[in-house]
């Protein structure tokens, strides 16, 4: 047996649960991870809470990112051997295939084996950040040298991931944080620009960075009135990548700038890269190779133990973080 989090209804962190549960048997093409570290994500408050794409049948276990050692390999498995350390590329259900355990299984085609050199807690912070940022920045945008980029909500773990593959090609990365409260750190994280929303005219600052109307490419979390001086702020052409939904209000369509500018308003989920074998794999080589010289370096806000589920939702869920929350599994 191993322990592992289900809830058993929707609501807040609370509904965690750590329950023993047998260890399945392996299947075909499938790999048993013994699980050292977790990184949270934004999607796994949304599942547990009922407001996420899938909504499962109940009880449900959750999570997307897992790192840790191979126990054992399934029939048709090549290239891991138990012993072996791996983490693990965010499946296209976490309901299917819950990183939440002390033993994880996944199909071999979503285990990775990372760099020697990144701890648990780094392995756990890999793919969903860099996935993600990578399949709309370089697969979809194609961000190049000279390219300014505005990316919101730009401490969280996806933010700074796009911030470090924005400077990776040699474009200038535009950080939108609510408050001024971590301008010094995403300055010293690598952003070339620095806007608090909440304390600046947004769409003014915009312009007088990249000069009027030319920011090529927005990645935006938020949603919501921040649509307006966006997309103001763009040059003709451009293109929004939106992949949340963090604000609460309506998000205005903005019509005239749309028509002036001929933009690309687009909605992108990180399962077009995971569910492409081909872009995956490229996606994969890239962020390896950004891993091994150092280039991409995943940001630890906290660290939780397993015991402390509940306690890391709640700080998943209070916006204070400054890169990925992770969970450490004895």
């Amino acid at each position: 047996m191993a322990r592992v989090v289900r809830f058993h209804e929707h609501g807040g962190p609370e509904v965690l649960r750590i329950e023993n549960l047998d260890i399945p048997a392996l299947g075909r093409g499938e790999i048993q991870i013994r699980v050292k570290a977790l990184g949270l994500n934004r999607a796994e408050a949304l599942l547990r809470s009922g407001t996420y794409i899938q909504t499962p049948p109940l009880p449900s276990g959750l999570g997307l990112e897992a790192a840790g050692v191979v126990e054992a390999v399934g029939e048709a498995v090549h290239g891991f051997a138990p012993g072996d350390a791996v983490s693990v590329v965010p499946p296209l259900s976490m309901a299917r295939w819950p990183a939440y355990g002390e033993t994880a299984t996944y199909p071999a085609h979503l285990v990775a084996k990372h760099p020697p050199s990144l701890t648990w807690e780094e392995a756990a912070a890999v793919w969903m950040q860099y996935l993600t940022a990578y399949g709309a920045l370089i697969d979809i945008a194609k961000l190049g040298r000279d390219d300014f980029v505005v990316i919101t909500a730009a401490s969280s773990s996806v933010g700074l991931a796009a911030i470090q593959i924005a400077n990776i090609v040699g474009a200038t990365a535009i950080a939108v944080t609510r408050t001024s409260a971590k301008r010094e750190a995403l300055l010293k994280f690598g952003a070339a620009h620095v806007v608090a929303s909440a304390d600046e005219d947004l769409e003014a600052r915009l312009k007088e960075i990249a000069s009027p109307d030319n920011i090529r490419v927005v990645f935006d979390a938020v949603g919501g009135p921040i649509f307006a001086p966006l997309t103001a702020a763009m040059a003709r052409g451009g293109i929004l990548i939106e992949y949340g939904g963090l604000s609460p209000e309506p998000t205005p369509f903005p019509l005239f700038a749309v028509l002036a500018k001929t933009l690309t308003l687009r909605g992108y989920l990180v399962h077009e890269i995971i569910g492409d074998p081909v872009k995956l794999e490229a996606a994969k080589a890239f962020i390896l190779d950004g891993l091994m010289s150092g280039s991409l370096k995943p940001a630890i806000a906290k660290t939780f133990s397993f015991e402390q589920i509940v306690e890391a939702h709640r700080f998943l869920e209070s916006n204070e973080q400054f890169g990925k929350i992770v969970v450490t599994v004895d």
